[in-house]
């Protein structure tokens, strides 16, 4: 398989790798300093481009990629709030196509399972109130993470009593912290830590 890389960080160097180990090919490389390479005849001739970069830039790879009708595979997260509805025209009816997932890991996709199982069986107990917390290391530009988001929305969707998820306390990157848990009772808080070289 043909492969070109949005964003060559960590990620991009990871996935790389484990291509190259199973025998594909990556075609174009695309980071901040060669944006040009989106127009390449190499990106154009993709099978596939796999997306991992940050919210601000995510959206516009996407329409980057599109216009060339590359087919994308995406882990950004933090562009669904303003960009979903676009995307989502964009992709009907087989025009484009985008992979999306806030997490590809399987281990997620099996606690994610279990998170709205336990979310049903709270819903039954409303003397319990349920808040989350979530670690990353110092480089995670989002807060929350968009597993957090997707892992919050689980609960909400099985839970009567929350009706959306809000920012709680944030530990950051450079030590400082704001927020608060104590939030109104129908509300999810999400508490977000920032912490040394955390993996994940």
């Amino acid at each position: 398989m043909k492969i070109a890389l949005i964003g060559y960080g960590k990620m991009g160097h990871m996935i790389e790798q484990i291509a190259l180990d199973r025998g594909h090919e990556i075609v174009c490389k695309i980071d901040v300093d060669n944006p040009e390479k989106f127009d390449s005849p190499e990106f154009a001739s993709a099978d596939v481009a796999i997306e991992f970069t940050n919210p601000a830039a995510a959206y516009d790879n996407y329409l980057k990629a599109f216009k060339h009708h590359v087919k994308v595979v995406s882990g950004s997260t933090g562009w669904m709030k303003e960009h979903k509805t676009e995307v989502e025209n964009l992709t009907r009816d087989g025009k484009e196509t985008l992979f999306w997932a806030s997490n590809f890991s399987i281990g997620v996709a099996i606690f994610s399972a279990v998170n709205q199982y336990l979310a049903k069986i709270m819903n039954g107990f409303p003397q319990y109130d349920v808040q989350m917390e979530e670690t990353h290391h110092v480089h995670k530009l989002d807060a929350p993470s968009g597993t957090a988001i997707t892992l919050a929305e689980e609960i909400i969707d099985n839970m009567d009593r929350k009706t959306k998820w809000v920012k709680g306390f944030q530990h950051n990157a450079d030590g400082t912290e704001n927020g608060s848990n104590e939030v109104a009772a129908d509300e999810l808080p999400i508490a977000s830590i920032r912490r040394d070289e955390v993996p994940g």
